[in-house]
């Protein structure tokens, strides 16, 4: 298992050396966050982003990045001005992305939101780098060839969500085969209570105003619909090697238990936290050691009480779709991931419902287990390729739905 593998003890190394890809992202700003509370401790290799340069350039910046690389190229003048008055190299382009991604350091922060973090994240693998995966389409797309080419470069893949790091935290160096079963936790995000026809029909501001998380917009998305609970699920699968039956979920709307394992004796051990992604994130950047963080601190009297309930499969079909995904493997999870990235991108712009969302996917899990798109694949380059027939396929099915009125809001 990857995850305990790797270099000697990062501790020695002072400072750490970071580069963090999707720095301008919710898990970016976090890692930002702590990165300026210990100068000392940290030194920025490369920062990079998207589009956004001048959130880039900010980020560049206040880390003191030697490097920094936006993904738009029409965005390298305005970066590039932006730090004209500092040494920090500038570029732009794919390559450049990857360039930041391969850089020398101890650890890359891989935070890119969606596919395009699959491939400067698997660079990052391949040269070597220890990573602290904060995305998720690198396991759910291609999970086989990532974590084989962890084992081979014996680096340590440690998990950002706060689900897998609360997991890591729980199994405590057991041995695997005394896993019984392991829990991801889900709030049930903004419609834990509410009804199917309501949810169906719900908007995109009531699908962004989560009770608990403050993330990106993709992502919340996901968590509305608890496609994201699925997700998480097949990263599981691949981050600790346990297999399909033994993994759950289980809605918990305090979101102070973010993760469960328990064990063939019946103990159960659960990693526990405030809601703050930056818990898990410190947890990754000092590893083995911990650092010191702002997150606030749990009180068990005022929290009073921590309660758990089964998910609700009718209500949330995206959650039944995922784990159908898994439990097939192959090629399948990369195709509800592709199709499920389109089909949010849809709903954020008002062109189809939220009901839409888990309706294409389903349709197109369907349409590629016909025709042999959902293969496995074997290959990082494959897996981005099942991505892109899905992606082009999805957008085209969507927007033919749209022009004959099928799908309206």
């Amino acid at each position: 298992m990857a995850l305990g593998n790797g270099h000697s003890d990062m501790s020695a190394r002072a400072p750490r050396r970071i580069v963090l890809l999707g720095a301008t992202g919710s898990i970016g700003r976090s890692t930002v966050d702590l990165l300026e509370r210990d100068p000392e401790g940290f030194s920025v290799v490369a920062v990079a982003g998207g589009a956004n340069a001048a959130e880039l350039a900010r980020v560049a910046r206040v880390t003191k990045a030697e490097f920094a690389a936006i993904r738009d190229e029409s965005a390298y003048a305005e970066l590039k001005e932006a730090l004209s008055d500092t040494n920090t190299q500038v570029a732009a382009g794919r390559e450049a992305v990857i360039e930041a991604a391969v850089r020398e350091c101890d650890l890359v922060v891989s935070a890119i939101v969606g596919a395009a973090g699959v491939e400067p994240t698997y660079a990052a693998l391949s040269a070597g780098r220890d990573v602290a995966l904060a995305n998720k389409e690198c396991l759910v797309c291609a999970g086989v060839p990532f974590m084989r080419m962890a084992k081979k470069m014996k680096v340590r893949l440690l998990p950002v969500d706060s689900e897998h790091n609360a997991i890591f935290q729980a199994l405590g160096g057991e041995d695997p085969a005394r896993i019984e079963r392991m829990i991801v936790t889900a709030s049930g995000g903004p419609f834990r209570t509410w009804s199917r026809e309501r949810i169906a029909a719900a908007s995109v501001e009531e699908a962004l105003n989560h009770p608990n998380w403050a993330m990106g917009p993709k992502v919340t998305i996901d968590s509305a619909g608890l496609m994201n609970k699925g997700l998480e699920l097949i990263e599981a699968h691949h981050l600790f090697d346990v297999p399909a039956e033994k993994l759950e979920v289980v809605v918990h709307p305090q979101s102070i238990v973010h993760g469960l394992v328990a064990f063939t004796d019946g103990s159960v051990t659960a990693g526990m936290a405030p809601p703050d992604m930056r818990v898990p994130i410190a947890h990754c950047l000092g590893y083995p050691d911990r650092l010191t963080t702002p997150a606030p601190r749990l009180d068990f009297a005022k929290i009073a009480a921590l309660t758990f309930e089964a998910p609700d499969f009718e209500r949330f079909p995206a959650l039944r779709l995922a784990l159908d995904a898994l439990a097939n493997g192959g090629g399948l999870p990369t195709v509800l991931n592709a199709a499920n990235e389109i089909a949010v991108e849809a709903f954020l712009d008002r062109r189809i419902p939220f009901a839409g969302i888990a309706g294409h996917v389903a349709e197109a899990c369907e349409a590629a287990l016909r025709d042999g798109t959902a293969r496995e694949p074997a290959s990082v380059e494959d897996a981005l390729a099942i991505d892109h027939i899905v992606r082009e396929r999805s957008r085209t099915v969507l927007a033919v739905a749209a022009a004959s009125g099928m799908l309206t809001l």
